[in-house]
């Protein structure tokens, strides 16, 4: 979950007042603030659970990695004893 003090810093007072002198009246420059705010936050809020699953799904990639490796050495130990059942010397 986000925090508010997880936040990138955004002046919204000072964006509405730059919008404004851009020839933007009040309520499009609030309605535009919001709209980056809300922006900001869908960002924020993907980065967090990105990687809250990437730490979740961390432990099945270890399992994965020694299963793998289990497999790997299963199958060298049926091929020593396949090869010395043709191969007996």
């Amino acid at each position: 979950m986000s925090h508010d003090h997880d936040r990138i810093p955004f002046d919204t007072l000072k964006f509405v007042e730059t919008l404004k002198a851009s020839g933007f009246d009040e309520s499009q420059a609030k309605g535009m603030t919001l709209a980056i705010q809300e922006v900001q936050k869908s960002n924020l809020d993907g980065v967090v659970t990105e990687t809250r699953l990437e730490r979740e799904l961390a432990p099945i990639r270890i399992d994965l990695v020694v299963i793998k490796w289990m497999l790997g050495i299963l199958m060298a130990g049926v091929m020593a004893l396949v090869l010395k059942a043709f191969f007996p010397y």
